[in-house]
């Protein structure tokens, strides 16, 4: 018969992929667990209030009409409803990809079923699959694997967030609509159970059985494979644990799959009581906790708390005495094996001839240690004990009690015997790959001795007194030749030829009294001994290393061996050499992933890769996540040095005098440190942790302080970072590490992160956690809990200084590049603020600082525009204001008769509205010098520090502009093309040299807006008033009560008109000329000698406009006469 495994047997290759399917699959859900959308779960007050109308359960399915009806009201809903689906459409597909491989599996496997029962596979029936040793492996694996699928989904995943997940991909996705969509099946199969995974949560009644029979599946199936889980040992492990104590051990995967198995056909649990007891005799006489998959533990006391039938089988195991007896039993086997194995594992006592001698013993020895191993890691385990549940507690507590637990003592005897494993399979590795060598020198040397023998017997030799005797010179040849035919493929035979021959060489050493001659007899002992070589050699089997890897299994302690991370730290805090013993425990450990790989292996899956990469990911973060504690170590170190490096040392000048030196040795406060073994993606870690928990820490500000904790708090920040980066420097050379470069990477790596996380706030299609370039699973950047508005310390800082410069209460003088408070008239802070930052933050805080502000910019923009159309374009009082003021001043290039009065007017009607538009043009304003301010603080340090790279920077953006004009003076000249990124790259070059200017930044797309230059200019000739001149200060307030700072105005009001057509500023900068020459002109008619002051105060904003845009003069003289200028200047 065909082997059922083969390629070309379709029976087997069907199954074999369902299979392997299967353990993808679960895989797959074990991943996405950990990628669930927080928000899904609406445990906040915050988020059930904001999404509480989008994120529906399955009782949308009962009116879908009402739920969409209800958004359609409200276009605020509408709009967050549209940015929810674009943040999470991405992961919700994910998920519903593996909830439809989850139906599509037991769909599959039903219709194989159904194929087996119709005869699709010539001689192949259900019975003939189950009595195939691999059928029957496979038939109970696919429905063992589609339990632990449900029961995966259910523990991971709560049903609440499934259906609110499945719901909103309904509502979000095409697959609705299309006619092969099986979404109702999904629906159906992974509704809520009620089940939660909560410590002292309730279970929901005829669970997980209610669950499990959601897609009907052929009960004779069932109950044949539950036939064969309970009377074979479908896996033939018996073979590997010969005592009859193990058997449990032996069967426990098997017995695994029979619990989940039995869910399927839940009346056995409950009525039927014999073979309860038989299941309870053969696999649990002596257990109750077990390992159902990759780790995932389950205790029987409580899992079969409401079946009556298993519940009275499994009384006997728990009885009292039973529990004692097994604890007692292996407290005794523990004190037993550590100092066997100890013994063992003594540096030079694990040689060969020691170990082919003891094969037997020594696997003795391992499956003790294992058994003892697992029977207590598992029956100890807290995550197998419910504390509320108090039977169990009484049970645990008995255990604990009763087999002197020590976890430090078990995880002792876990690192030796994962250690004796380890060496014994490398030995048994060696011996296996050089056994056909050995055993053919052997044998030639046996036959050489022998030729040698008989040559001496012939009398030539010259081998002192011994006679010639033709009779044992031919017999010493044929045995020298019986050797030489010796063949190594046929081992039995050679094997028992060796013996015979061992035996006739004693023999002819006893008749011949050959025992005179000690030379004769040093040649028999010798032959002898190669071929007792022999023997051992050719015992050397495979087997014993199946046996190894099958009794080393520690799959079961998958998730438990993390309760032992703690001892693991402290082990390697007190003895670093120990870091080679865990080596061992964590090779053992990954044995594990032979488990779900085999059969992905053996279908020759695509999915082989990306599920060996997720559990051994899971592995490699669990071992980073042990040796943590090395850069922790060397961290607690570093802080004393950061500590005396701030305080203690003192800086040591760059020039020094010869006899000063001594003093700056400070030999007294130097602190040595020991950096062996220090893993580089530990430290990385290690120094973002305490880095972004000092940025975290150090940049919290009370807004309600007298006066701003701002500089203070940067200054300390300033010498914690300080401190850091000089005491990496430090270590650097003992580590040998390019401290520098790491310090740049990681602290630019979370301060853009940080920018990023912030500026989230105002993106619609947020970046998540997963798909930021800057955050990482090895050496994640930690995530704080926000302390008020802004989600990290970046965006603290920034609102800290917009606070501080507010112009409300500010007042920005140019010149000084300083802020005053308006009321006491004292300096609220300067531009050294800028060089504070970029000492605490260095380049990339102020460049985020930057970017961030370019958010805030865009966003105060955005909601300037939706107010002008809003509200000012909606009220028709306002726009009939409008329509007689364009009347009144057409045509622009003429003069406004009666000025004041039309001016004063319109002003008057249209004063409501100038509130709030004064106040988001002075924020825009305010943002503005605050990006010009860190542009001159980035430009400065960019030449100071790097000044090629500012040269040559500069040249290229120069060269480029100049081909870029070219071209469009001559298109046929080159331009870079669309997929070319050079600007691009360019520009975030020039932005963080502080090359650029933000006033000429477009931050918004417009579209064409009615009446936008006439409301610009009543809006500033209505701010006029509101204004004075003075020599020493330029355009100042008049009243601290009615605040206006001027260079926020009009930097606020020039980046507005930037953002619309070049004529909307021509047509503006139209009718501020008129209005000075309209209004001069009556002056001029009513003989009034002095320049009123708004005059001055429009000249004013349009000489600082020209200086601002660094437009050439004559944008200004084309609208007013040059003579007015000439006036205007002997008023200054």
């Amino acid at each position: 018969m065909v082997d059922f495994l083969a390629e070309n047997n379709l029976c087997g290759q069907a199954v074999l992929r369902i299979v392997s399917r299967g353990n993808a699959i679960i895989a797959e859900l074990l991943r996405l667990s950990d990628f669930i959308p927080a928000v899904f779960r609406l445990k906040d007050k915050s988020d059930q209030q904001k999404y509480g109308d989008i994120i529906c359960d399955f009782s949308y399915f009962k009116g879908p009409e009402y739920y969409d009806s209800k958004l359609e009201a409200k276009p605020d809903l509408q709009d967050l409803d549209d940015e929810f689906r674009e943040n999470n459409i991405e992961i919700l597909s994910r998920f519903y990809l593996a909830f439809e491989s989850v139906h599509k599996y037991i769909v599959d496997l039903i219709r194989y079923l159904d194929d087996l029962y119709e005869g699709v596979y010539i001689q192949q029936t259900l019975e003939t699959v189950l009595l195939n040793g691999d059928g029957k492996q496979l038939l109970c694996e696919a429905l063992y694997l589609y339990g632990v699928m449900l029961l995966v989904i259910d523990q991971k995943m709560e049903g609440e967030v499934r259906e609110r997940m499945l719901v909103s991909y309904y509502r979000y996705s095409a697959a609705r609509s299309s006619a092969d969509s099986n979404l109702d099946d999904i629906c159906k199969l992974l509704r809520s159970t009620g089940y939660s995974s909560q410590s002292g949560a309730k279970r929901p009644a005829n669970y997980p059985e209610s669950y499990f029979q959601r897609v009907p599946i052929s009960s004779t199936f069932i109950s044949m494979v539950i036939g064969r889980l309970r009377s074979d040992d479908i896996y033939n492990q018996v073979s590997a644990y010969p005592l009859p104590e193990h058997r449990s051990t032996a069967l426990a995967n098997q017995a695994a799959m029979l619990y989940v198995c039995l869910y399927f056909i839940p009346s056995i649990l409950q009525t039927q009581q014999a073979k309860m007891r038989e299941i309870v005799d053969k696999y649990f006489p002596d257990n109750w906790v077990i390992s159902v998959y990759m780790g995932i533990t389950v205790n029987l006391v409580e899992a079969w708390e409401p079946y009556k039938a298993a519940k009275i089988a499994l009384n006997y195991t728990l009885d009292s005495a039973n529990i004692r007896e097994q604890a007692s039993r292996y407290s005794v086997s523990m004190e037993g094996l550590r100092p066997q194995i100890q013994q063992l594992l003594k540096e030079g006592f694990l040689r060969e001839e020691i170990v082919l001698d003891n094969i037997p013993k020594l696997l003795n020895c391992l499956r003790d240690c294992n058994v003892s191993i697992r029977w207590l890691m598992l029956h100890t385990a807290d995550s197998a004990y419910d504390p509320n549940n108090k039977r169990l507690r009484q049970i645990k507590d008995q255990v604990i009690n009763d087999s002197k637990y020590n976890p430090k003592i078990l995880f002792q005897l876990l690192l030796d015997t994962a250690q004796f494993e380890f060496t014994l399979k490398e030995m048994f590795k060696q011996m296996l790959s050089e056994k056909q060598l050995k055993w053919e020198s052997y044998r030639t040397e046996g036959s050489e001795r022998m030729t040698e023998l008989a040559e001496v017997f012939s009398g030539v030799k010259p081998l002192t007194r011994v006679e010639k005797n033709e009779n044992l010179q031919a017999w010493f040849r044929e045995i020298s030749k019986q050797i030489e035919s010796l063949n190594y493929e046929d081992s039995t035979a050679a094997g028992r030829k060796t013996v015979q021959l061992i035996q006739a060489l004693v023999e002819v050493q006893e008749f011949h009294q050959l025992e005179s001659n000690l030379q004769v007899c040093q040649f028999l002992a010798d032959t002898r001994k190669f071929l007792h070589q022999m023997i051992r050699t050719i015992n050397i089997k495979e087997e014993v290393l199946i046996t190894m890897q099958i009794v080393g299994d520690l799959s079961y302690a998958w998730q438990i061996i993390d309760s032992f991370t703690s001892i693991m730290q402290e082990s390697i805090r007190v003895n670093p050499s120990m870091v080679t013993k865990l080596r061992a425990t964590f090779l053992k450990l990954a044995s594990a992933l032979d488990l779900p790989l085999l059969r992905i292996n053996q279908a020759n899956s695509p999915d082989l890769l990306s599920v060996s990469q997720f559990y051994s990911g899971e592995l490699v973060t669990y071992v980073r996540k042990v040796l943590q504690i090395i850069p922790e170590s060397m961290f607690t170190s570093l802080a004393k040095i950061i500590k005396l490096q701030i305080h203690a040392i003192m800086e040591v000048p760059t020039r020094l005098d010869k006899d000063k030196l001594k003093d700056y040795a400070q030999l007294g406060a130097r602190y040595e440190v020991d950096p062996k073994q220090l893993l580089e993606d530990g430290i990385r870690k290690e120094l973002v942790r305490r880095v972004a928990y000092a940025l975290h820490k150090g940049l919290i500000f009370n807004p309600k302080a007298k006066t701003s904790e701002l500089m203070p708090k940067l200054k300390e920040m300033a010498a914690t970072m300080d401190g850091f980066y000089r005491s990496f420097e430090y270590i650097q050379d003992y580590v040998s590490i390019y401290g520098l470069k790491i310090w740049q990477e990681e602290v630019s790596r979370i301060i853009n992160y940080n920018v990023e996380q912030e500026c989230n706030s105002f993106l619609r299609t947020k970046i998540q956690d997963w798909q930021s370039v800057y955050q990482s699973t090895h050496i994640p950047i930690p995530k704080f809990p926000s302390v008020d508005e802004s989600a990290t310390f970046i965006g603290r800082l920034c609102r800290e200084i917009l606070r501080i410069t507010d112009p409300k209460v500010t007042c920005y003088m140019d010149q000084l590049n300083t802020w005053y408070d308006l009321k006491t008239h004292q300096e609220v802070t300067n531009n050294r603020l800028f060089s504070e930052i970029q000492d605490t933050l260095g380049t990339f805080g102020l460049n985020g600082l930057d970017r961030l502000l370019c958010f805030m910019i865009v966003k105060e923009l955005q909601n300037f525009l939706s107010v002008f159309q809003k509200t000012i374009l909606r009220d028709k009082a306002m726009v009939d204001v409008f329509k007689a003021m364009l009347s009144a001043v057409n045509p622009v290039k003429g003069i406004v008769a009666n000025a004041s009065k039309v001016y004063a007017n319109a002003v008057a009607k249209t004063q409501k509205i100038w509130g709030p538009y004064l106040e988001s043009i002075m924020k825009v304003g305010q943002m503005q010098i605050l990006r010009q301010q860190i542009a001159n603080e980035l430009n400065y340090s960019c030449k100071f520090d790097s000044k090629h790279l500012a040269a040559a920077l500069e040249n290229l953006n120069k060269s480029l502009l100049a081909d870029i004009e070219a071209h469009y003076q001559d298109p046929s000249l080159p331009y870079p093309k669309e997929d070319n990124n050079l600007l691009y790259e360019i520009t975030a070059s020039l932005e963080a040299a502080g090359i650029h200017n933000p006033l000429n930044k477009i931050y918004i797309t417009t579209k064409r807006l009615p009446y936008f230059p006439i409301v610009n200019f009543l809006f500033i000739i209505a701010q006029l008033p509101k204004l004075q001149y003075s020599k020493n200060q330029g355009m100042t307030c008049r009243k601290a009560t009615d605040p206006v700072d001027w260079s926020p105005l009009v930097l606020g009001l020039l980046t507005l008109l930037k953002q619309f057509h070049s004529r909307y500023t021509e047509q503006f900068l139209a009718l501020i000329g008129q209005f000075i020459r309209s209004v001069m002109e009556q002056c001029t008619s009513q003989k009034i000698p002095d320049m009123p002051s708004d005059v001055v105060g429009a000249l004013m904003f349009l000489e600082d406009y020209v200086r601002y845009t660094k437009l050439p003069r004559k944008v200004a003289e084309a609208h007013v006469p040059s003579f007015i200028f000439d006036e205007f200047r002997t008023v200054l």
